[in-house]
Parts: C-alpha cells; sequence; structure tokens
C-alpha cells in the first residue's frame, strides 16, 4: 500500500502547535503526559509512563518482537538558582545557544503549579543606560529574568511561591508559514515526536497492522545525556528520530530527511545504516547522509547504558539549532515516508 504522507500535513501541524506550546523542559513531564495520554487513547495505543517520567507507547502487531522508534519530548530551558531583588538568576538546561534567550518571554512554573511570566534580559538592558549592553557577553552570570510581577525585592518574590529550583519555560513562538515552513524553538525534537504521532495516525487511518510490534519510546532526558538509558521489553532494533543538522561541512538541509552515520559519540550501526540509505534511495526519498560533530542522542544513551541493540538515527534538517530554529515539511514528509519503510510499510 503506497501512502501519500502529505495528506497528513494539516494533522501534522494541529499537532505541533499543541506540543510545542505544552511546557517541558528537561525533566519537567506533569504537562506533556496529558497531552500523550489523550493522543494515544485517540490513536488506539496504549500507554505508559516510566518511573523516570518517560513514556511508551504501544501498537500490537503481529509479532511480538517489536521495532523500536525514540524520540525525546524534553527542551531545553532554565531553572531558578537563586533569588535577587531585581528577578530570578538561573541556570541554563541543556545546551542552548545562550545569546538567543536574551529577550525572550518566559514562564515561571512553581512546584504547586502557578505560573509567572516574564522575559530573560542581560543585567544591562538599557542602551540608553549602558555602554556595554550590546557587546557584554551573555552567560548565566550576566543574565537574569525579569517577573512582570509587583515586586520589590527578593522577599516579594518569595512570596509569591517562587523557590529555588522552579522550572523556567521559554515561549517556543511556534509559527507555521504558508511556504511550508515550521518556525520555533524545540524542533528539536518536537518536530520528531509530532512525526511518531502522524505514523501512528497513519497505519490507524489505514487499518494497517504492523509485522512486528511498534514501540515508541519518548524520553524527557534526552538534552542532558540519559534520555534512552532504558529500552522497552522485546526491542530487537531502535531508530531514533531526532534532528537533522544543517550547517559547515554538511549536505542536509530543511527539505531532506538526514541519515546520521556519525556523532560525537561514534558511529550509528553500520548495517542499519545502510539499510535506511538503501530503502531511501529505493524508494526516491530525498535524503542526505551525513557526520554531527557537536551531537549525541538517545542511540548513544541506549548503547552506554549497555544494550546490544542495533541503532541509527534519521530526521529532517533544521536550521539554527538549539537556537530559534526552522524546518520544512518537505523534510517532514521524507522522514516520515523512510520510519513508514523501517516499519515495513508503504
Amino acid at each position: 500500500m503506497k501512502i501519500d504522507v502529505r495528506k497528513y500535513k494539516d494533522f501534522y501541524f494541529e499537532t505541533a502547535k499543541k506540543i510545542f506550546n505544552t511546557p517541558s523542559p528537561t525533566g519537567y513531564y506533569r504537562e506533556i503526559e496529558e497531552i500523550l495520554s489523550s493522543y494515544a487513547k485517540e490513536l488506539g495505543v496504549s500507554i505508559t509512563r516510566t518511573n523516570k517520567g518517560c513514556f511508551i507507547l504501544t501498537l500490537e502487531g503481529k509479532k511480538n518482537e517489536a521495532l523500536g522508534l525514540a524520540a525525546h519530548a524534553d527542551t531545553l530551558g532554565a531553572m531558578v538558582r537563586s533569588i535577587s531583588n531585581n528577578g530570578l538568576n538561573f541556570t541554563k538546561i541543556g545546551s542552548p545557544v545562550l545569546t538567543t534567550y536574551d529577550g525572550e518571554y518566559c514562564t515561571v512554573i512553581t512546584r504547586e503549579g502557578k505560573k509567572f511570566s516574564g522575559t530573560f534580559l542581560s543585567v544591562n538592558p538599557s542602551k540608553h543606560v549602558y555602554s556595554d549592553s550590546d557587546t557584554l557577553s551573555r552567560t548565566e552570570d550576566t543574565m537574569y529574568v525579569r517577573l512582570d510581577e509587583v515586586v520589590k525585592n527578593a522577599d516579594d518574590i518569595k512570596k509569591l511561591g517562587i523557590q529555588v529550583g522552579d522550572y523556567i519555560a521559554l515561549d517556543p513562538k511556534t509559527t507555521v508559514t504558508d511556504s511550508g515552513f515550521l518556525k520555533s524553538r524545540f524542533i528539536d525534537d518536537k518536530a520528531s515526536v509530532v512525526a511518531l504521532l502522524t505514523v501512528l495516525k497513519i497505519l490507524k487511518d489505514n487499518a494497517i497492522v504492523p509485522e512486528y510490534t511498534v514501540k515508541i519510546l519518548i524520553t524527557m532526558y534526552e538534552e542532558v545525556g540519559h534520555g534512552a538509558s532504558f529500552i522497552p521489553e522485546g526491542v530487537i532494533k531502535m531508530l531514533c528520530v531526532d534532528m537533522g543538522c544543517i550547517g559547515k561541512d554538511l549536505t542536509c538541509n530543511e527539505h531532506q530527511v538526514s541519515i546520521c552515520a556519525k556523532d560525537s559519540h561514534g558511529p550509528y550501526d553500520y548495517n542499519f545504516t545502510s539499510e535506511l540509505i538503501d530503502l531511501a534511495k529505493a524508494n526516491s526519498i530525498d535524503f542526505a547522509i551525513d557526520v554531527y560533530p557537536y551531537y549525541g542522542s538517545d542511540i548513544g544513551a541506549m548503547w552506554s547504558a549497555g544494550y546490544d541493540i542495533p541503532g541509527a538515527l534519521i530526521g529532517t534538517g533544521v536550521h539554527a539549532s538549539h537556537g530559534m530554529e526552522r524546518t520544512h515539511f518537505d523534510g517532514i514528509a521524507n522522514t516520515l515516508s523512510l520510519i513508514l519503510l523501517y516499519l515495513g510499510v508503504n
């Protein structure tokens, strides 16, 4: 059965807006759990939350052996490090391009569930006051979060219920253009989470029972290196769907699916990667093969944990990763097609 994945463009982008606008900085799964559970019910698959707050979605196939898919729903962000008279000092979560935080709106989430809006700023934010307002390095020590509350000192801030360790989520500014671009923070890796939900939608709509059981692992700690440090029982291969890199020495663009041969942790499984390349060639999928110099994935976490399972990595090409990211539905469509082929569909 040949499936036109482009028919699912509206579903993809509608789902993306919901997923992208649900805050989920690394380790904070309280809100994304409700969204994923709702989609699992709609798509007819089971979902379980692991002890460390990751998620496994299972679609039963004809065989008990399972093909694994992994993506991560955790994002970059920040956490309250200390409270000052001016606002909140923060520690970053993950490895963002910190200069892009300057001027960004954000939400502080307390452990009691209260939310307060704010803005990331330089400590010298005004051009009319500070001679170094545009040259001061943007670091955790030269930036802070200005709260949109009437507060005059640190005690006033604490009275709001804000404390050290509270999460700070950035406004993703998710936008879909008429020309097919998706621009947003956290395309890495929420674009892939949405792609996997779209794959489940395709299988359901076309009444396809896959040959192998499909187990989708949505991790919540990938940005700090230990996302897929466990694997669902029965998985014999694991395909990680993450972002494809664009830039110096790389051939991928936003319209392609990138197949990663090696990242900073080493090569991906040779036979598995070759299989994906052959599938892409045989089915006229627009793809690139690249080596990512400063990159790690859930496959690296899986192997570091000692799992003897073949692993490979693909993903839509993403421009300006860990900053103001962008991709195109062409790249997403090519990624969807290659995932389906991996599952023996299409």
